[in-house]
């Protein structure tokens, strides 16, 4: 099943996609064209991870590592589909990156890689923008470069783990202005999805909801103000973001959801 969660009439909903509509608990249908996405999910943590594709390593000019390289995505990064990421002033060098995200289904800690899947509540799409002019090092957690407000979107479904018959198998793609500029598959991942939930909870208790960001193939491009990015993985729709340039006025981001949807069918 696909649920999203969105705003329509004033109201904060759930709903179920079905042949094109989001159905919500009263049944009543609403156009997903017409409605204000919020996030698929209010996650209490976003984990990272970095050069988890060989072919993206390579054309950063990087070697894979030996155990799954970890970083924190803040909270205040999380927006939802059709959101409007903000270009911070300054920097030289922005770039999108396609990612599965796992949607952690229930508290997990020391999960045995054959018992990880288990754990998976489901999947959406996520954004992984970064700065690249402030990633340095990456033996240090590059906050600053991938940190800012608005540089985590995610959406815009929340799709159940039994949609999706092997999550090691689906196509990646970034279409910039309608340009395909990103294409790759989760089946070139170095760290399958059992083997990061088992590195994971192996010293941090994951727990439900948290959201695991897998990583990107090769296809960075800088994108500017007035651009809009177009993420797909295969089976789980089409996450949208637009770029704007950063203000002086900015109002600070809250990074949660303020309030709960009226019903949630999951």
């Amino acid at each position: 099943m696909k649920f999203a969660r969105f705003i329509s009439g004033g109201r904060f909903l759930t709903g179920q996609l079905q042949r094109g509509m989001l159905i919500d608990h009263a049944g009543e249908a609403h156009d997903p064209s017409q409605v204000t996405f919020r996030l698929p999910v209010d996650p209490p943590k976003v984990i990272a991870l970095a050069l988890n594709f060989n072919d993206h390593a390579g054309e950063l000019g990087l070697t894979q590592p030996t155990e799954p390289a970890l970083f924190w995505k803040p909270n205040t990064t999380l927006l939802p589909h059709r959101g409007s990421v903000i270009y911070p002033r300054g920097a030289e060098f922005m770039h999108y990156e396609v990612e599965l995200a796992v949607i952690v289904g229930r508290d997990a800690r020391r999960v045995k890689a054959k018992d990880a899947m288990d754990y998976v509540g489901g999947y959406t799409i996520g954004n992984d923008l970064v700065v690249r002019d402030y990633v340095t090092n990456t033996f240090r957690p590059p906050l600053r470069g991938k940190g800012w407000d608005t540089f985590g979107p995610l959406g815009p479904y929340y799709v159940t783990a039994d949609e999706v018959s092997d999550p090691h198998d689906l196509t990646l793609r970034a279409f910039v202005n309608g340009e395909l500029r990103q294409e790759g598959s989760t089946r070139d991942m170095i760290f399958s999805i059992p083997e990061l939930i088992e590195h994971i909870s192996r010293f941090m208790t994951l727990q439900k909801d948290d959201v695991i960001l897998t990583g990107t193939p090769k296809g960075i491009s800088h994108v500017h103000p007035g651009d809009v990015m177009r993420l797909e993985v295969q089976g789980l729709e089409a996450l949208e973001n637009d770029v704007v340039m950063e203000t002086e006025d900015a109002e600070p981001i809250k990074g949660r959801e303020d309030k709960e949807p009226v019903w949630d069918g999951r």
